[in-house]
């Protein structure tokens, strides 16, 4: 039988790493939806590539989501191991889960595809269609809004493990 090495003294490091891939993944789903306004489809002006930081939102958003998640499904998997499965018995944390995992269908599903169309901005020629991209830069800002809101209840949640149950 091959026997685990002990990884506790290593807890620290996991949940650090744990929580620096949690934000990470939602960082460009919160801040895109603010950093792609309105300027840019206003009619007669040139809008300006996007800067450094913004690219580096999008290219995270388009290549480094299956890796993020891959990161934090490992480091997940070894605080359970350090922790041990009575970790998932916690009610608290079983809400978290399930708030985290219906925040990353959102994040994923919703609004990564409509933030990558509104950050192509082509075909934008009458005033129909720039309305139709800001009502979308609209709907993807509430969007954001929620996912904000998600995860401020889930870092509630993990500060202050309430008796749910």
């Amino acid at each position: 039988m091959v026997q685990m090495p002990d990884l506790s003294s290593y807890f620290p490091l996991i949940l650090a790493t744990h929580i620096t891939l949690a934000v990470s993944l939602f960082v460009p789903s919160l801040l895109l939806p603010f950093t792609l306004r309105n300027r840019l489809v206003n009619e007669g002006y040139e809008a300006p590539p996007p800067g450094g930081f913004v690219r580096l939102l999008l290219w995270i958003q388009a290549h480094g989501t299956v890796v993020i998640g891959a990161g934090l499904a490992l480091t997940g998997f070894a605080m359970i191991a350090v922790l041990g499965p009575r970790m998932l018995e916690q009610p608290w944390l079983l809400v978290s889960l399930a708030t985290y995992a219906v925040t990353a269908v959102i994040a994923f599903g919703v609004q990564r595809p409509t933030l990558r169309r509104l950050a192509r901005r082509d075909g934008i020629e009458s005033d129909a269609d720039r309305d139709a991209w800001r009502a979308r830069a609209r709907r993807q800002r509430y969007i954001a809004y929620a996912i904000t809101s998600a995860v401020g209840f889930i870092a509630f949640m993990m500060s202050t493990k309430p008796t749910l149950w």
